[in-house]
């Protein structure tokens, strides 16, 4: 029977190399002594999943190992804009069960306003998705393991094997079992999420937490505006709501600082009760104390994390082990999604995983590809949860509020951000000019009914503030990238030569 598994998966691969299997005491499949892989990649989550099942498409052998493979019970990563699920349907995975999302509305102060995403011209079933993190993931980790060619295996990696700086095996501890088992494949991949342990030895991590999102959820509730995401502009920051399933409603509250009020003492619940409560719509308000009566209060940190990778022969980092932003735009997944395209095409051009110098450029221009997505979605992500928190500064408060007026202004204003928000408009280009065109208007806005000096100091203010937003974010991202996109895409095109 194994032999015929073997010669299976030989002929799914489309070359003659086997590989054999045993199994270990718990269970487990791993790999024999001497058993030949192409790809190994460290984590099974989203991008995992996802990387595992577009890998094995075409006809990689993959083996990916993950520490724990249960559902996971996470509160982010639960609204797909519709540049994602533009991905999603590339890689041929957008049988997912989820909830369509049109658009979003944004309270702030009393007022609202609606903001439809600018699909006029997408097929109706490009939309936003909301969407069961955990239930999700086992969807894509599933259908990942319905190839004959890609194996998921429960265990711990605990270190990179190097070679003179180059990477050549990985090491782990199969469930169960404290014996340490060594994997070879040409070419690993680091997906294991933000709290990586991996990522020290392939970046320079630099993360910062600017904020934590407490997460509730409702049941048998509607949303004011039927299927879309709901934005409070909130004191001391955001609000959101949007659905997961047809019959519940997630809400995240962001919460300034790495500390938050203890949820095992009952101080989350009060802070949620009298400084949140009073600032949801008033449709929703019965549905959020319910929740946080119910008590199943869950938080997490928001990290943010610019990508500083060193290439490495042998070995990749992808998702939030190499990147991370604040959730504010739910841009992280459609960056994840976006860098699984890049690797998918990189490698049609390297038929031979072996050839390590060929790999070696492969792997340096994914991560100068990936650039192109990841600096606006990063951009955005960390200007947009600075401009929108509430703050006392005026400069601050009038940057908040002009965000607001011009979004209300209509869709031939509101179109432009939101297509770069949603993942549908990708341009750095375009970002400068969405940012430009903003400042303009909260610079006019300031200097109306006529420039007194009292209003240009209000202005000189304005500016600088925005600049000390905007700049540390560019500067941490890549100016070249920013400012010199041209030279950037020359590399994206060079790439890797055809072997």
């Amino acid at each position: 029977l194994r032999g015929k598994k073997n010669a299976q998966a030989s002929a799914n691969n489309g070359n003659g190399n086997e590989y054999s299997l045993k199994s270990c005491e718990n269970g487990m499949r791993q790999p024999e002594i001497g058993a030949s892989m192409d790809i190994i990649i460290v984590g099974s989550g989203l991008v995992a999943s996802a990387l595992a099942y577009t890998l094995g498409k075409d006809r990689r052998r993959v083996h990916v190992i993950e520490r724990d493979l249960t559902e996971p019970d996470r509160i982010v990563g639960e609204l797909l804009q519709p540049g994602a699920y533009l991905r999603l349907i590339e890689l041929g995975l957008e049988e997912i069960d989820a909830q369509r999302v049109f658009g979003f509305a944004v309270y702030n102060d009393g007022k609202k306003t609606k903001l439809p995403y600018p699909l006029e011209n997408f097929h109706p079933d490009v939309v936003g998705m909301g969407f069961h993190h955990g239930r999700f993931i086992q969807r894509m980790r599933k259908k990942a393991s319905s190839l004959p060619n890609v194996r998921l295996e429960q265990g711990t990696v605990t270190s990179l094997l190097e070679d003179n700086g180059n990477i050549k095996e990985v090491q782990y501890k199969c469930k169960g079992s404290h014996q340490g088992i060594t994997a070879h494949a040409p070419l690993r991949i680091v997906c294991d999420r933000c709290c990586s342990n991996l990522r020290r030895s392939l970046c320079n991590p630099e993360v910062d937490i600017p904020s934590c999102s407490v997460g509730l959820v409702f049941e048998q509730c509607q949303l004011p505006y039927a299927n879309h995401a709901h934005v409070i502009l909130a004191d001391p920051s955001l609000i959101m709501f949007y659905p997961i399933s047809s019959t519940e409603i997630c809400c995240l509250v962001d919460i300034p600082g790495q500390k938050v009020p203890s949820v095992s003492s009952g101080e989350m619940a009060y802070y949620l009760k009298t400084k949140v409560a009073p600032q949801v719509p008033p449709e929703l308000n019965n549905a959020f104390l319910a929740a946080t009566e119910k008590g199943n209060i869950k938080s997490m940190p928001n990290r943010s994390m610019p990508a500083a990778p060193h290439p490495t022969p042998g070995a990749l980092l992808m998702g939030d082990a190499v990147n991370m932003q604040h959730p504010i735009t739910g841009g992280g997944v459609t960056l994840a999604l976006s860098d699984i395209v890049v690797v998918r095409n990189l490698l049609r051009f390297l038929h031979n995983l072996n050839d390590s110098p060929s790999l070696c450029k492969l792997l340096e221009s994914f991560y100068t590809q990936r650039k192109q997505v990841a600096f606006p979605i990063n951009t955005l992500a960390g200007a947009a949860y600075k401009v929108l928190c509430a703050s006392l500064h005026p400069a601050r408060k009038e940057m908040r509020q002009a965000c607001f007026d011009y979004l209300s202004l209509g869709r031939t204003f509101s179109n432009g951000p939101l297509a770069l928000l949603c993942g549908l408009n990708l341009c750095p280009l375009s970002l400068i000019f969405q940012v430009f065109v903003v400042g303009l208007y909260a610079v006019g806005r300031s200097l109306l009914p006529f420039p007194s000096p009292s209003r240009i100091g209000s202005v000189a203010r304005l500016i600088l503030g925005g600049l000390g937003i905007i700049f540390p974010i560019i500067n941490a991202e890549g100016v070249r990238q920013m400012f010199c996109p041209v030279a950037t895409l020359q590399s994206y095109l060079r790439g890797p030569p055809i072997i």
